[in-house]
């Protein structure tokens, strides 16, 4: 002992001006990457082309660039082509020694974006982008075509530039523009294959939201070949169409407004649709600000309150009412609220949250003034709009009450357990987990089949209530709604707590058909609305039984879909042996259940996402609507990511 502490006083009292390290150039941004993008993970990964094209953007806003092109490389790289002015390439008046363009590169806090000459307007403002992306690849090439000439210069790993930045011939055509080719370093990405839809999503994104600006996307790897091109003539109008295309609008148009003053611009579309979900998109110089800001805050209070003036004043809300509140009058909305400012104040650098108070006093007054002169200008929708908040008040009361009820109810009833549940004994929720079967009869057979220590069983009754078309107070007196709150037993929506959750393993378990395909949809759907921490905690997880069994010598083996059995001929061309098709869960016993989805050891199961519960979410809410079109278009373009439900 005493010779342990005389290790560590030593230890300690070497602590002296030697040991201050100081980080020089681009190593900060090696040493602790996820302070510049956010984690090294595939997000962390796509923040590199989002850096790169967000420099792009910039020079769209400020009226010098009409096309963009990204494409993804055979060999891994990315290359991202603008038609801009081009990174200035002449010896930078502080650092003659060095290029504008090399500074950019290289140095940390070194862009165009602080002056106020450069541009009016800009989603970087840090001044980290692209070099951040130089320090985090194995090489980078930059392109520059302006005032004539073709300027070249390339960067090995970690930004170390191989030479100065060099002119290699003439501009092609008189082209002007920057053009970035990068390849992200393995050694600091958990993985670096880019998704092709992550990315075409957020182009098109960015077509909407700079009107007329033409995004090509093309994918050059191997069997994954293809080209996307964006451009909307109706900029954020055509975004709102876009992302209720797949719902029943509530009325035909959309209300658009904007305004400008000497530094900020306001941009803002709405249209409601018969829903029960709000979905507001907010946007700062192009960036998306997913936790939103002042220029939402303004908006939602604005909002609401033109609203229940207009009710007021038409007679829909009498003097003893109470106003509609927010949550009611969102119910079922969809906007897009952009704005633009001259000196952003983004908290932090992945820029996810808008700080600046003016702008929310400017988003504020132009939809207290403009929103409620298209309520003026269109008072039938100004109406439904009205009727639909009304609606919601009324249901948000009687969904109180509902709550209410089944606390209270679970109070009195002690555990307050549903009936059917076959519970397991353990009282760890680490070593605990629950199957939600379809039906009694495979509820029955997967009783029989369970390890009845650790694993409980809660059938339900086939199809349960699609939940993203039906309001909280009629969901919370559906049975197997009930049965499934009762049996997770950490409460639902805002009450939700996760912490007292009975098990760690969440499982539904469908038939392997497409009835058993809906099922899971509508169950995911439920558990994505009304309980996302269970989500998001990785707690939720689908079984996958087989659809086919088959005997090879005297061992069964079992094959997942058309696609196994199709693979397991090729492999075995001779075999002999009939397919017993296992068309649904009751026709298994309890043998088969056990030794493909129930023992640990041998079962499949896949563990469930936010992305994968949010498509799920929009699978439900298409595949139950009666637009068979934008069912059809929903599942052609969302193809890839449905096929998890065998959709």
């Amino acid at each position: 002992m005493a010779l342990r502490d005389e290790q560590v006083r030593q230890a300690s009292s070497s602590y002296d001006a030697g040991d201050i390290t100081v980080l020089e150039g681009l190593d900060p941004v090696r040493k602790r990457p996820g302070m510049y993008i956010g984690s090294t993970g595939p997000t962390g990964l796509h923040h590199l082309i989002w850096e790169v094209v967000d420099n792009s953007v910039d020079e769209a806003m400020a009226g010098f660039c009409t096309r963009i092109d990204v494409t993804l490389l055979a060999d891994g790289g990315v290359r991202v082509v603008d038609n801009g002015r081009g990174i200035p390439t002449g010896p930078h008046p502080q650092y003659p020694e060095s290029s504008a363009a090399e500074l950019v590169l290289t140095t940390l806090h070194a862009g165009g974006k602080f002056g106020g000459s450069g541009y009016k307007v800009s989603g970087g403002l840090h001044g980290v982008g692209v070099s951040v992306v130089n320090a985090l690849s194995t090489r980078l090439l930059l392109e520059i075509d302006r005032e004539g000439d073709h300027h070249v210069m390339e960067f090995t790993r970690g930004g170390q530039p191989t030479g100065k930045l060099e002119v290699t011939g003439p501009a092609p055509r008189g082209r002007t523009g920057t053009t970035i080719s990068f390849w992200p370093d393995a050694s600091i990405f958990e993985e670096v294959e880019f998704r092709a839809q992550t990315v075409i999503e957020r182009l098109q994104i960015m077509a909407f939201l700079n009107r007329g600006l033409e995004i090509r996307f093309a994918d050059e790897r191997a069997d994954r070949e293809q080209k996307v091109t964006f451009q909307y003539s109706g900029g954020i109008v055509d975004f709102v169409k876009h992302l209720n295309a797949s719902k029943e609008a509530l009325f035909r148009k959309v209300c658009a407004y904007d305004q400008s003053e000497e530094t900020m611009e306001v941009d803002i579309a709405m249209q409601w649709n018969t829903g029960f979900h709000e979905s507001i998109h907010s946007f700062a110089n192009g960036i998306s600000t997913i936790e939103g800001g002042m220029h939402e805050e303004g908006f939602k209070k604005a909002l609401t309150n033109v609203v229940n003036k207009y009710a007021r004043a038409r007679g829909s809300l009498k003097d003893k009412d109470v106003n509609l509140q927010g949550e009611d009058i969102r119910e079922g909305l969809t906007a897009i609220i952009s704005v633009r400012l001259a000196d952003p104040q983004f908290e932090g650098q992945t820029k996810a949250k808008l700080g600046n108070v003016p702008m929310r006093s400017l988003v504020e007054k132009v939809t207290n003034e403009k929103l409620a002169e298209w309520f003026e200008e269109n008072p039938r929708e100004a109406n439904q709009v009205v009727q639909k908040a009304s609606l919601a008040a009324r249901a948000r009361v009687a969904a109180r009450q509902a709550r209410d009820l089944t606390r209270r109810k679970s109070a009195l009833d002690g555990a307050g357990l549903p009936g059917k549940l076959v519970d397991c004994s353990s009282r760890d929720p680490r070593q605990s987990e629950i199957f939600i079967v379809e039906g009694n009869s495979a509820g029955g057979s997967a009783k029989d089949a369970r390890n009845p220590k650790t694993q409980a069983i809660l059938p339900i009754r086939g199809k349960i209530l699609n939940v993203e078309r039906a309001r909280v107070d009629k969901m919370l007196k559906n049975t197997e709604i009930q049965a499934l709150i009762s049996a997770i037993g950490a409460g639902l929506a805002d009450d939700f707590d996760v912490a007292k959750i009975r098990y760690h393993k969440v499982i539904i378990l469908a038939d392997a058909d497409v009835d058993g395909s809906h099922i899971r949809t509508l169950l995911l759907t439920f558990f994505f609305r009304q309980m996302k921490p269970l989500v998001e905690g990785g707690f939720v997880y689908v079984a996958q039984p087989p659809l086919y069994s088959t005997l090879v010598g005297k061992e069964k083996i079992y094959l997942k879909d058309d696609a196994a059995k199709d693979a397991f001929l090729r492999d075995h061309p001779n075999h002999k042996a009939e397919f017993q098709r296992l068309k649904g869960l009751g026709e298994m016993d309890f043998a088969e259940l056990r030794d493909t989805t129930m023992d640990p050891g041998r079962r499949s199961l896949l563990q469930v996402g936010v992305e994968q519960a949010a498509l799920a979410d929009e699978v439900c809410s298409v595949l139950m609507g009666e637009d068979v079109e934008s069912r059809r278009h929903f599942i052609q373009t969302n193809a890839k990511d449905v096929r998890f439900l065998d959709i």
